[in-house]
């Protein structure tokens, strides 16, 4: 799979595209590419947002900053994503999106978003499937708050590791976890020691392997049982299990 087909690959999860969308997509990857270095702000709290990001490489995440300059990270942004469809209606971002890795991203002004919704109607569809499975997974961080530190870590991994088998980017039971341990803590909710104390006690029972910033999961079953883990906020599979545009059952959108 390529960067331009990562788009397409990610919206046919929630909806059947045709050829004609999946090619428009494509189209739409190819617009305004840009390159920058790992821990560059993409757009920063305050500030107007200017286009809507779709990441084709690399990972990005959300952050924000409280006044004592602590930060937390509130999601991580992987190929395939599209960050804040619905920003235009904002005088200014609420929070920071910024490079967690190098990152290859297209920035798509409102306007090219709403040329190829009104175009393409399963498009616009899909990009609703999208922003919902967004706000399902931020109740579910909002929930993980409650969850012991095993279960909000494993949980997280959980997470990461099927929306990148969603796009095609795990191998095996393996895949890249580029975030460090500060980061995970970042993300949490736990403090750098505990997220080390942790993750070496996931280690001892072999629920993980965690090495050179890759990320192995022997039995992915078994460590959803124990962190108690269920799939369903992530909405994969809606094309497959016939939730699709044919069915009429979102209405059109402008976005």
């Amino acid at each position: 799979m390529t960067n331009e087909d990562v788009l397409a690959t990610r919206l046919s999860n929630f909806t059947k595209l045709s050829d004609e969308e999946c090619q428009a997509l494509r189209m739409l990857a190819r617009d305004r590419v840009r390159r920058v270095g790992a821990r560059v702000d993409l757009v920063r709290e305050g500030e107007r947002p200017r286009s809507v990001f779709l990441i084709l490489s690399g990972w990005a995440y959300r952050y924000k900053t409280m006044e004592d300059g602590r930060r937390q990270i509130v999601s991580f942004l992987l190929p395939g994503d599209l960050c804040d469809l619905n920003n235009f209606v904002l005088a200014e971002m609420d929070h920071t999106i910024s490079a967690l890795t190098a990152l290859h991203f297209v920035e798509l002004p409102h306007e090219r978003v709403a040329q190829i919704c009104e175009e393409f109607p399963r498009i616009a569809r899909a990009l609703w499937w999208h922003m919902l499975s967004a706000i399902s997974t931020q109740r579910q961080w909002t929930v993980s708050l409650s969850r012991s530190a095993h279960e909000r870590i494993g949980h997280l991994f959980c997470e990461l590791f099927l929306r990148l088998q969603t796009v095609g980017l795990t191998r095996g039971n393996m895949c890249d976890l580029p975030p460090t341990q500060t980061e995970l803590a970042e993300a949490t909710g736990l403090t750098p020691v505990h997220v080390n104390r942790t993750l070496q006690e996931m280690r001892a029972e072999g629920l993980i392997v965690l090495k050179d910033r890759i990320l192995e999961i022997p039995d992915l079953a078994r460590l959803q049982h124990a962190v108690l883990f269920t799939p369903n906020y992530l909405h994969l599979g809606q094309a497959e299990a016939g939730t699709s545009v044919e069915k009429d059952v979102a209405p059109a959108v402008e976005i």
